[in-house]
């Protein structure tokens, strides 16, 4: 085995659905770095990392999947990692946070990549698709890779510039919509258009790559949660993206929206006023074969996840099927929901003791604290998660 301590580098975040996958930093942080609501890159300076320096990593990260390879095949399992080598592998103080993450991505064997950080097709096309091949001929089993980028990026590329990069081997694009609403992304400082998200969209689908779009509910407040809606749902109809994932808005003090909520120029949706929200962002999407899908734990339903059109009815009734529960089931469940425990309606009635030890628990909060006190409670549970 060679140098343990064999190390490259990797940025913050991953959407969650790349959680199994290798993680590889080719841009560092936002070249934007203006929205309002988002907590990541901010004070944090966007630089773009040579090809080379891209390259070196690749090639670190191949000689750890080796070196690994070569553990398994020395404890008689034939290259592969199972519970033995991963074992052998994150048991190791001597080994660096990389060989674990590689260890890792080995053992899901999900052949999956997704290249950090926030927008890595600002780069020149030449040098993309450069990085993508020797990506591609170091690590001959990836079979997807997959990047954030932003619309405004993606506009300025030309169709041919995409299809090189998607040809070179980038299958996939994460977009961050948030809201096809003018008024809203102007407000947010998203520093795009909903033309332009519009235009972007089509071009990577064009271009043959596939095409997910985060939609942010909340991200209106109780002042546009009605235009947020419709709007978004509007711009979506005319991309047809392969995914549509929701990732509901919260607002820590560490973010310049906060500023807005202390001088009361934006009100948050309460969780009933997000349903709503939902159920007509939903109810308005139309004409398209997407996938929605609410799988983050900052969603109140993640049941609203399904194939357009023929689980558009299912997702509106998974809505209506919260909106109607009684008031106190409806408080129960969000408690459940935010703290981790439930992950559908139907748990409420699966699980009698766990209904009953957090309606105690809100019972206590209330009363020590009053109906701001269990809010608070609630917002704190979710905040954990931003």
């Amino acid at each position: 085995m060679s140098d343990n301590n064999l190390s490259f580098e990797q940025g913050p975040i991953r959407p969650p659905n790349e959680a199994r996958s290798l993680l590889l930093r080719v841009t560092r942080n936002c070249p934007w770095n203006q929205c309002l609501f988002c907590p990541v890159y901010k004070r944090r300076k966007f630089s773009l990392r040579t090809v080379d320096e891209i390259k070196q990593d690749i090639q670190t990260a191949r000689d750890i999947a080796d070196d690994i390879k070569a553990v398994s095949l020395k404890l008689g399992y034939s290259g592969k990692v199972n519970d033995q080598v991963i074992s052998s592998v994150l048991n190791s103080s001597n080994h660096s946070n990389s060989y674990q993450s590689i260890a890792a991505w080995m053992y899901y064997g999900t052949n999956a990549c997704f290249l950090q950080d926030a927008d890595n097709l600002i780069m020149k096309t030449k040098d993309l698709v450069d990085v993508l091949k020797f990506l591609k001929e170091k690590f001959p089993e990836i079979t997807r890779i997959t990047t954030y980028t932003r619309s405004r990026t993606v506009v300025r590329k030309s169709i041919e510039s995409l299809t090189q990069i998607r040809k070179a081997g980038l299958d996939r694009i994460h977009i961050g919509l948030e809201t096809g609403y003018g008024t809203l992304l102007k407000l947010m400082k998203k520093g795009v258009s909903s033309a332009q998200h519009i235009e972007a969209g089509q071009k990577a689908i064009q271009a043959g790559m596939e095409l997910s779009e985060y939609v942010m509910p909340g991200l209106g407040g109780q002042e546009m949660w009605e235009e947020h809606a419709r709007e978004t749902a509007k711009v979506l109809n005319e991309i047809n993206p392969h995914f549509i994932r929701l990732r509901s808005l919260r607002v820590p003090p560490r973010v310049p929206l906060y500023k807005k909520l202390e001088d009361g120029s934006f009100t948050m949706q309460t969780d009933d006023m997000l349903a709503e929200e939902i159920r007509l962002f939903i109810d308005t999407l139309d004409g398209i074969t997407s996938t929605v899908t609410s799988d983050h734990i900052m969603n109140l339903l993640e049941e609203v996840s399904g194939k357009f059109p023929e689980d558009k009815e299912k997702l509106l009734d998974v809505i209506k099927k919260y909106q109607k529960l009684p008031k106190e089931d409806r408080l129960i469940y969000r408690v459940g929901r935010r703290g981790g425990t439930y992950r559908s309606t139907n748990d409420l009635e699966r699980d009698p003791a766990t209904y009953q030890k957090i309606k105690k628990l809100i019972s206590e909060v209330k009363e020590n604290e009053g109906e701001r006190g269990v809010e608070k409670f609630i917002a704190e549970l979710v905040d954990r998660y931003v």
